[in-house]
């Protein structure tokens, strides 16, 4: 099962954090930009270019530390096709360095459309007699509040393929609790989804007692990240919010079981425009990148302990 590669990582390299690769132009050093303008002018190719060299430097300085990354679709969308070009070249770097990807996609649609989501994202499609995989991620994002209609053409591809996906919970932003902290009887919101997702996994399960079926649960939320894992005993967690959106270690350590196992934590920006936070030259930003990886694997692992794999 897809989140038992990624569980077995995490404990290999000691580290249950992701690196987000959220790039926008503002966050890449000048030099890669005045590379790709001077080569390709001030296009959607050069900004697509500009954006390869600085998620390949980041690649270089992280496979090491962290066990996955985690690049956001819209980042790439955003220069069209020649954005989506890297984002499938990032996506195939950070395999060839052994790294688990998570596409953050929150895709979300019924039936023929959620099956095309699905196969773009985790899946293959057939042309003709051959089959092709269009993107290469292990994981998607998934927004599930169209319910079960949305989430089963997924399940069905992540179990043909091997393939995971983490649905939207209790998200970190602030205006989260205006839908998701509303009660639906006894239960919130998030809670209820949560629940959904526990359910969903059942037919899913790894060896390492986690689902195929995982959440996305914000750090920003302690006291909520708390009642979901006593909720969810199976369901992976996927944990934004860390760093620049002001979680700290402390906040997500509810999230975990005893082995030390249980969830992923995100930073994008902290770890991306770690160079601009130390002030440093701007072509030492992936050394910075390293740094800050590595300061927030102490930091979490501090609160984590150690992590251990048993199976169930």
């Amino acid at each position: 099962m897809s989140f038992d590669r990624l569980i077995e990582k995490i404990a290999e390299k000691q580290n249950p954090t992701v690196a987000g690769l959220d790039p926008k132009l503002d966050y890449v050093p000048e030099y890669l930009k005045e590379k790709a303008f001077s080569k390709y002018g001030e296009t959607l190719k050069g900004a697509a270019k500009a954006l390869w060299w600085f998620n390949k430097g980041l690649i270089d300085a992280l496979w090491d530390i962290v066990p996955a990354v985690k690049p956001q679709a819209a980042y790439y969308e955003m220069y069209g096709y020649a954005g989506m070009k890297t984002l499938y070249k990032t996506q195939e770097y950070a395999r060839s360095k052994g790294l688990f990807v998570i596409t953050d996609g929150k895709r979300n649609d019924i039936g023929s459309t959620m099956e095309a989501y699905a196969a773009a994202h985790l899946g293959k499609i057939r042309i003709g007699n051959e089959s092709a995989e269009p993107f290469i991620g292990d994981a998607l994002t998934v927004n599930g509040y169209l319910g079960s209609d949305c989430i089963k053409p997924v399940v069905k591809v992540c179990n043909e393929y091997d393939k995971g996906m983490f649905v939207l919970a209790k998200t970190s932003n602030p205006s989260s609790g205006e839908l998701q902290d509303l009660k639906i009887g006894e239960r919130t919101v998030y809670e209820v989804m949560g629940d959904m997702c526990e359910e969903w996994g059942k037919d899913i399960m790894g060896k390492y007692g986690y689902s195929g079926v995982g959440v996305v649960a914000g750090a920003t939320y302690p006291q909520q990240l708390d009642t979901l894992r006593k909720r969810l005993p199976h369901t992976f967690f996927l944990i934004p919010g860390y760093g620049a959106q002001g979680a700290s270690a402390r906040d997500i350590s509810s999230a975990f079981d005893g082995n030390g196992l249980g969830g992923i934590v995100n930073s994008s920006r902290g770890i991306m425009c770690a160079y601009q936070k130390e002030k440093c030259g701007e072509k030492q930003f992936a050394a910075a990148a390293r740094r800050e990886a590595i300061r927030m694997r102490d930091e979490i692992m501090e609160v984590v302990g150690s992590i251990k794999l048993v199976t169930i």
